[in-house]
């Protein structure tokens, strides 16, 4: 209670001299952040001490350097006031993230999912109180025992309030992965791209105005069944539909993930239809959209050639990084009455 109330006095406190003209929204798959201790319900072994990888409070304290880094530089004067962030292990990673860190002193507060997933990742919102108001927090399961398959993660739904008055839905996911070929997992993917879409279709729905965003490491491209039909999110064209999801993302040039030296956008970030051109108070635009490629992100590629996002670990052997995934940021433009 004490933490709300503090956000919403910062919220109310917000004079014509302070306000907005930009709502920055990112998303930032993290490459497993862990922390060193052991979950008797989860199979995180491969993330201790003693473990071939060897991950230490050393390292563990370091990653969330990095992380705070990359978050700081992507606010520029003003951090961003939302941040998805997928392979996040549990609660205590995300309170050390913003109280044991370099972003200790940006504010944030959180969201996140609990969810079943074997190794124990779940994704986070980071979210600023002064400039989003909770409203609300939904997990959305999905029950992998209907298609035989293992558990996932659970899809984030939070729901909060603006400077401009207006409620913003925001959902954050991290789609099944790849592992066992990109043919042989598409049905999961498929299957738990139909769960998002019914439940953002659900939110445009009732919504008089439906501001949505849907953001996360989707395992697919923007061209894939999973994002393009079952989702139906694509570039937005001549024609905008308001109830409808656009993918931002789609045309970008280059990608957040790097594959045998190809370039992929694996990390999206997708909007309603209403977002682009319905409200009057807050716009997203196409343009203002992007990976973020910023220098320190990013190394020679020695095998492929050209460059490659410098992770945490290649294999077992640790590499000292930050994430095998690009962040991608969307800058909203606001407008208060």
């Amino acid at each position: 209670m004490k933490t709300f109330l503090s956000g919403l006095a910062l919220f109310c406190a917000l004079t014509p001299s302070q306000a907005q003209d930009k709502f920055r929204v990112m998303e930032y798959n993290v490459e497993n952040l862990f922390d060193c201790s052991h979950d008797s319900l989860k199979n995180d072994y491969e993330f201790q001490p003693d473990s071939p990888r060897g991950w230490t409070k050393a390292r563990y304290y370091d990653k969330l350097a990095k992380i705070a880094k990359v978050i700081l530089a992507a606010g520029d004067k003003q951090v961003p006031d939302l941040v998805g962030l997928c392979e996040v292990e549990n609660e205590h990673c995300v309170q050390d993230l913003v109280k044991n860190s370099p972003l200790r002193d940006a504010g944030y507060d959180f969201a996140i999912t609990q969810s079943p997933d074997e190794r124990g990742i779940d994704v986070v919102l980071l979210y600023q109180p002064a400039t989003f108001r909770h409203l609300s927090t939904h997990a959305i399961g999905i029950p992998s025992k209907e298609i035989d398959r293992r558990p996932t993660r659970d899809i984030l739904h939070v729901s909060g309030r603006i400077v401009t008055g207006d409620t913003l839905d925001v959902f954050v996911c991290h789609m099944p992965s790849r592992s066992g070929g990109e043919k042989q997992s598409e049905p999961y993917r498929l299957f738990t791209a139909g769960y998002l879409r019914r439940a953002a279709d659900s939110v445009m729905a009732v919504r008089q105005h439906p501001n949505v965003i849907v953001m996360g490491d989707f395992n697919d491209y923007p061209s894939n069944r999973s994002i393009a039909e079952v989702i139906g999110a694509v570039r937005p064209g001549d024609q905008i539909e308001k109830i409808r999801l656009y993918n931002l993302m789609d045309g970008k040039e280059g990608g957040t993930y790097r594959y045998r030296g190809e370039w992929g956008t694996l990390d999206q970030m997708m909007v309603s239809g209403y977002l682009l051109e319905g409200n009057e108070r807050i716009r997203a635009k196409y343009e203002d959209a992007q990976i973020l490629k910023f220098p320190f992100l990013l190394e020679e590629d020695d095998r492929y050639g050209g460059e490659s996002p410098s992770r945490t670990y290649w294999g077992k052997k640790y590499h000292g990084g930050y994430s095998d995934h690009l962040p991608v940021l969307l800058e909203l433009e606001l407008k208060e009455e």
